[in-house]
This record gives structure tokens, C-alpha cells and sequence, in this order.
């Protein structure tokens, strides 16, 4: 190449590289680079997988169950799931690993082994903090952005209750929503709240936990949940039908809240009609029952309930209340050692209940006043909160379930001690809203 033209091309070069640095200022000062948002979707589909106790079996292998349907171009399914060493039925399956893991859920058929990738080892963090809940469910709607979310909470439940602590580890018991048998925490009723205050609301919300459809936990919570979908009664592992609620969702992915609170009750009925789970119900004698409710339905009820509660409190017959306590449809709290008749059980269906008491009341004016209330109750609980309920067989003592319909309440049964708890009911927002503990105290001296 001639001299002169060289010299030319890296006077050309560097006046274009000055022009470059010039522009590129330029632009960067004028010009926000952005990243790529992640694709908007259908549905979110969030669960908060509780292993880190005697259930963790139980958790792998819903993980697993949840891969069989896995995330599509409309659904993403997320899950941060927990396991520990050293506890009860603990299992070496998938590794043994050990802590907390968040998963985006792919596709797969091989129920041995969790193969969808893992975004994030989170360590051994406390599952019984709600914060950590919280900051899961943030992570993915920021992550995993819908025009609808579900957010599932899986571990066992307790109702209300929460428990006390013996010592600092609650590792021999089972007890309350999402209960870290390492660290002995547990997400109390109260927090529950908090989850969702701090993350923000959710289209559809379940507990995949027992005794968790109750009117003290559901209220707390709803302002923040359109459905909010559980059980009365305890949940049988292998809890809910993941498989045909995702399929379902997955062919409808423009469903409403409403529609997928449907499709969790229906598919979750399906499963327990099959022979294998017939057996199963049968055998530890069990009924069962899941529901979908509307949450701002909620504050409605709780207006009849607080005429119940004035009414149990200060008006109901003596005879015709404690018939009623002894008849109510119950959940099992305790078992048939601890509570062989199911009489000192505290959870039961508040439907019930008020049918029952009017059903024995003699007092003419009594009566009416009875059934003034439950007329209301009734017409709330078909025609506004409750978006379907379902339910199959009978309990041990042969109270057929068809008797539960979709919200159960704080009644108490005979004396006896199934577990010892703290007293924290008048922190709660349903009692705070219907003075409720007032009708506990009266139903509680009747009977005896």
C-alpha cells in the first residue's frame, strides 16, 4: 500500500473513532438502554413448597407431579420448594440435597427426578418466616410476569392455631401453615396478612394444608386474594390434583379466578373418586372437602356473623345450643384415641351448626330469631362466598360430608386438650369484626 494512502487511512480511522466516542456520549446521555422484559403471560402459577419437615417426600414428589404439566407459552409455574436432613421420613431421593430452591417448572415425565432448572439456591432460609414467603411471591411476579397469579402455600396446616413452642423447635409437631420443623417457626394467622402487604394482592390464593378454610384465617386475608380456596378438613396426601387443575388451566389459560378456583375443586374431587383414593379415605376413615370462596364476600358474612355471635351470646336456648355442639359436622383436630367420639374437636362447619341449632330450638320466638339468621347465613354462603365446594364420604363416626358447606369456624367442643395453643384469638380480624369469642365462651360452658 502507498505511504501516503496509509497515512490517510489512519487519519480517516482515528477522526471516525473520535466521531464514535462522540456519538456514543451523546447518545448514552439521551438514550436509555433497557433490558428485554420478560414475555407477559397468561397465568403465574407460584408455590411455596414446604418440605423442611416429615412431608418432605411428599413435596418432592409434588414437584415432580407439577413437572408433568410444566410452564407454557401462556403459564408459568415457579416453585421454591425446602428439604432437610435428619428428620422424620426424611428420603435420599433426587440427590439428597438439602435447603431451599427456587425452580421454574418445565415439562418432564420422569417422576424420579426433578429435572427443571434450578434459579436459585436460597441456602438453608427459614420457611416459617413469612418474609421469606413474601419475598418469594414478589420475586415472581417481577420474574414471571401475568396478567393473573396464583400463589400457593403447601406444608401442613392448623386452622387459626397458632401453636405453642416447646422449647425453641417444634420438630414433634406437625402443626400450622408452613412450619420449618429446622428452625421450629411457623407463618402465624396474623401473618398471613403481612405476605401479601408486602408483596402485593393475588387473583387466586390456596392452602394446600389442612384445616386452612376457615373464616379467622380467611379474612385475614381478604383484601388481597379475589379466591381464596382450602379445606375444612384435613387434606390427604397426595393433596391437591395438580395434574388435571394445571391441564385445565393450560386449555383455558384465559380463565377467571373464579373459573380456576372451580377447576382446583372439581379436578380435586376426580381424584379422590378414584378406587385408589376411595381406599384411602375409607380406610383411615376420612372424609374430605375443598372449597373456592370469594374474599370480598367476606366482610358480608362476617355482618350475619356478628348478629350469630350476639345472638348465641346472650339469647340462643341452652338445650337447643348444646345439641347442637354435640351434632355438628367436626374435623378431625384430634383422632380416635385422643378424641374417640370427634366430640372435643374444635373446628366444624358453621352451616351446620346453625341448621342444627335451629333445628332444636322449641322456643317459638327463639326460633324465628334462629332462623332469621341462618336464612341470612345461607343465602350468603350459596349465593355470594362460596364459588364451589366439594366433598366425598363420610368421617369415623358416620356424619356423611355432604353436611360441610365450604367455610368452617371456631366452635368448641367437650373439654379435652388436643394441643396446647397460644390464646391469641381476639388479634384476629374476624373476632376483631364479629366479637365471635363471645359466642366461643357461651357455647363452651353448655353441655358439659
Amino acid at each position: 500500500m502507498p505511504i501516503i494512502l496509509s497515512i490517510l487511512l489512519v487519519l480517516n480511522l482515528q477522526t471516525f473513532a473520535l466521531d464514535a466516542e462522540h456519538v456514543s456520549k451523546d447518545f448514552i446521555k439521551n438514550f436509555q438502554f433497557e433490558a428485554p422484559k420478560p414475555k407477559m403471560k397468561k397465568w403465574t402459577v407460584a408455590v411455596y413448597m414446604n418440605g423442611k419437615s416429615n412431608i418432605e417426600p411428599f413435596a418432592l414428589n409434588d414437584l415432580n407431579r407439577l413437572e408433568t404439566q410444566g410452564s407454557d407459552d401462556n403459564i408459568n409455574i415457579v416453585a421454591e420448594i425446602g428439604r432437610s436432613r435428619g428428620l422424620e421420613n426424611d428420603t435420599q431421593a433426587d440427590g439428597d440435597w438439602e435447603g431451599v430452591r427456587r425452580f421454574y417448572v418445565q415439562k418432564d415425565s420422569d417422576m424420579d427426578k426433578i429435572n427443571s432448572p434450578v434459579l436459585e439456591d436460597l441456602k438453608n432460609i427459614d420457611m416459617g418466616d413469612w418474609r421469606k414467603a413474601a419475598e418469594f411471591l414478589a420475586w415472581a411476579k417481577e420474574n414471571y410476569p401475568s396478567e393473573r397469579i396464583m400463589f400457593i402455600i403447601w406444608d401442613h396446616g392448623w386452622g387459626w392455631i397458632d401453636p405453642l413452642k416447646p422449647g425453641e423447635n417444634l420438630a414433634d409437631k406437625d402443626r400450622s401453615i408452613s412450619h420449618d420443623f429446622v428452625t421450629g417457626n411457623y407463618i402465624k394467622t396474623t401473618d398471613l396478612g403481612k405476605i401479601f402487604r408486602a408483596a402485593g394482592p393475588v387473583d387466586f390464593y390456596a392452602s394446600m394444608a389442612c384445616f386452612m378454610q376457615m373464616a379467622e384465617v380467611a379474612y385475614e386475608i381478604k383484601d388481597y386474594a379475589e379466591v381464596i380456596a382450602g379445606s375444612e378438613e384435613v387434606i390427604q396426601l397426595p393433596s391437591f390434583n395438580f395434574e388435571d387443575f394445571l391441564a385445565a388451566l393450560k386449555n383455558n389459560p384465559g380463565a377467571t379466578p373464579q373459573e380456576a378456583g372451580a377447576y382446583l375443586t372439581n379436578t380435586f374431587k376426580e381424584m379422590y373418586s378414584r378406587p385408589e383414593y376411595q381406599d384411602l379415605l375409607i380406610s383411615t376413615k376420612y372424609g374430605t372437602q375443598l372449597s373456592a370462596i370469594r374474599g370480598k364476600a367476606l366482610k358480608s358474612f362476617a355482618a350475619v356473623m356478628k348478629d350469630f355471635a350476639s345472638y348465641i351470646s346472650s339469647s340462643a336456648q341452652e338445650d337447643a345450643l348444646a345439641a347442637a355442639k354435640r351434632d355438628v359436622l367436626r374435623f378431625e383436630v384430634g383422632d380416635e384415641n385422643t378424641d374417640p367420639d370427634k366430640l372435643i374437636s374444635f373446628y366444624a362447619d358453621i352451616y351446620d351448626f346453625a341448621n342444627l341449632l335451629v333445628k332444636y330450638t322449641s322456643d317459638p320466638v327463639k326460633k324465628q330469631k334462629a332462623a332469621e339468621i341462618f336464612d341470612r347465613l345461607k343465602s350468603n354462603i350459596e349465593k355470594e362466598l362460596v364459588i364451589s365446594n366439594v366433598f366425598l364420604n363420610m368421617d369415623r363416626t358416620g356424619k356423611d360430608y355432604s353436611r360441610a358447606h365450604g367455610i368452617s369456624l371456631h366452635i368448641p367442643g367437650m373439654p379435652g386438650n388436643l394441643i396446647d395453643y397460644h390464646k391469641t384469638y381476639r388479634n384476629l380480624a374476624f373476632e376483631k369484626e364479629t366479637g365471635w369469642s363471645a359466642a366461643i365462651k357461651r357455647i363452651e360452658n353448655v353441655g358439659k
